[in-house]
């Protein structure tokens, strides 16, 4: 019982951070648009997007620490926890090192990587290498916030990270003005990423008190255990990576910075809509290793379905308010001027009614240790989406793009990876249908009513507080009858069992 309670609790520390950062980049977002304008903040998408490669340098440790971590403790092996925790630490100092070197490059390469219009090619580059910097902090603390995640202390490590979001929310609107906005918001990033790290490295110490940094526990032969692990999590990582950071600098190539403005905005609210959802899989993967350490496999098999049963009705849910409602959201949140946003939008979102329901069943498998075919199948969804993406650019523009990270990912996710983890769990076609979506047609059918009829009766206008109302009518609706289903098959199935009983 103390274990069920101990994942709804870190559940809802992720969602309370991920809540009130999603408030915070609601807000920030249009804030900053509009001091820097397209030219400036598409410059800035662009050139985060190229340091988002950095998280290659990895390696596919971030989740060798968690899962590892979380093994290592359960069966309480301190000298092996220190063993992987340090060699991995060695391992992202030297990374690190690689970025400040990397960033000095593209530094260099800038005028021959983008025409940068009206600003200053020394900001560019100073910007460019304070976000080398941030690579270089951020990669050696991530080590303390996967020990954190391995522990399944996320309760310590998203309260650090929403800290850091206000902190990131006050500096801004201090601070941000037009002129060497760039540098300004650059400066931010570093500052709130050493804050972050910082917290991690003192609560990391607190939590584990056998926890130790020093040159006695580098043990190299540690990466025999969990190097393939790691090899196939980095191969993950670049997968990853291309899905996600690629889509930008293909549009600030083809076109311009500026042009990434109307993409972003929809690949925003994605993420938005996204990041809270996405926790359910992060919060599983450790627990998912620590019932296959004890091979329980029954509980097991209960967390993915209760996982995807949770990640298809809200991201479903999502989408069809955003079918609805998705032009009047945008226009309220950013202002007029981007009517291609919200096709954008319900492509990417579309997409995530597959992909996000489909992690849950890959962080399963990772945190049993099962990453090989996985990875590969993501890789192949990678490279895939690359490929599309460069013809469609060309035929479609911007929605071209869209259609080449969402097409990839239906065909992988739903075709290839969703019956090879249901075949390694044990979960037939029939459970899944009847435990996971089952339950979740009747609210999602409640609230396509509601989305449907609602304007019938009320004018929505391009206001919060009208949205804000559209928003919590419709969840509403959609908890409500499900929790009302949920509630009633438990009561059947009691009442059945009891007078099977008697």
């Amino acid at each position: 019982m103390n274990q069920r309670r101990s994942v709804k609790a870190n559940l809802f520390a992720n969602w309370l951070n991920h809540g009130v950062s999603l408030v915070i980049g609601v807000f920030l977002m249009p804030y900053v648009l509009h001091i820097l304008g397209d030219a400036q903040y598409g410059s800035w998408i662009f050139i985060n997007a190229i340091a988002g490669y950095s998280g290659l340098l990895y390696l596919g440790f971030g989740q060798t620490i968690s899962r590892y971590v979380a093994h290592y403790h359960a069966k309480q092996e301190w000298q092996k926890l220190n063993n992987v925790s340090n060699v991995i630490f060695a391992i992202y100092l030297g990374m690190g090192a690689l970025a400040l070197v990397g960033a000095g490059i593209i530094a260099w390469l800038a005028p021959y990587i983008s025409d940068w219009g009206s600003i200053s090619l020394y900001e560019i580059r100073i910007v460019i290498l304070l976000l080398g910097l941030n690579v270089f902090v951020g990669l050696a603390g991530s080590v303390f916030g996967g020990v954190l995640m391995g522990i399944q202390r996320f309760d310590i490590e998203r309260s650090v990270s929403l800290i850091g979001g206000i902190l990131r929310l006050i500096l801004t609107v201090l601070f941000l003005k037009a002129e060497w906005g760039l540098l300004t918001i650059a400066l931010i990033f570093f500052v709130v990423t050493l804050f972050e790290n910082l917290g991690h490295f003192y609560f990391a110490f607190r939590q584990v008190k056998t926890f130790r940094i020093g040159t006695k526990y580098m043990d190299w032969s540690i990466l025999k255990e969990c190097g393939s692990f790691s090899g196939f999590a980095f191969v993950d990582a670049i997968a990853w990576t291309l899905i996600e950071a690629t889509d930008s600098i293909l549009i600030g190539i083809f076109f311009s910075p500026a042009a990434i403005v109307p993409y972003y905005i929809a690949l925003r609210l994605t993420q938005f809509i996204n990041m809270p959802i996405a926790q359910i899989g992060k919060v599983f993967m450790p627990r998912a290793g620590e019932l296959h350490a004890n091979d329980d496999h029954g509980a097991l098999q209960k967390l993915v379905l209760n996982g995807v049963s949770l990640s298809f009705l809200l991201v479903t849910g999502f989408f069809i308010g955003v079918c609805f409602f998705g032009t009047t959201l945008i226009t309220t949140w950013i202002g007029p001027g981007y009517p291609q946003s919200h096709l954008i939008l319900m492509v990417l979102l579309g997409a995530r009614i597959v992909a996000l329901p489909v992690s849950i069943f890959r962080s399963v498998l990772y945190g049993m240790g099962n990453v090989k075919v996985p990875s590969l199948i993501y890789m192949g969804e990678a490279i895939a989406n690359l490929i599309l993406s460069l013809i469609l650019i060309q035929w479609l523009g911007l929605i071209g793009v869209a259609l080449g990270t969402a097409i990839p990912i239906l065909i992988a996710e739903l075709c290839i990876i969703l019956p090879y983890a249901m075949k390694k769990l044990n979960i037939s076609l029939s459970q899944l249908l009847r435990k996971a979506i089952g339950p979740t047609l009747a609210p999602l059918l409640v609230l396509l009513g509601y989305s449907y009829y609602l304007p019938q009766f009320i004018e929505v206008h391009n206001s919060w507080a009208t949205l804000v109302g559209v928003a919590a009518g419709g969840g509403i609706f959609l908890i409500g009858t499900w929790f009302i289903i949920e509630k009633g098959s438990l009561l059947l199935h009691r009442s059945v069992s009891k007078s099977l009983n008697t």
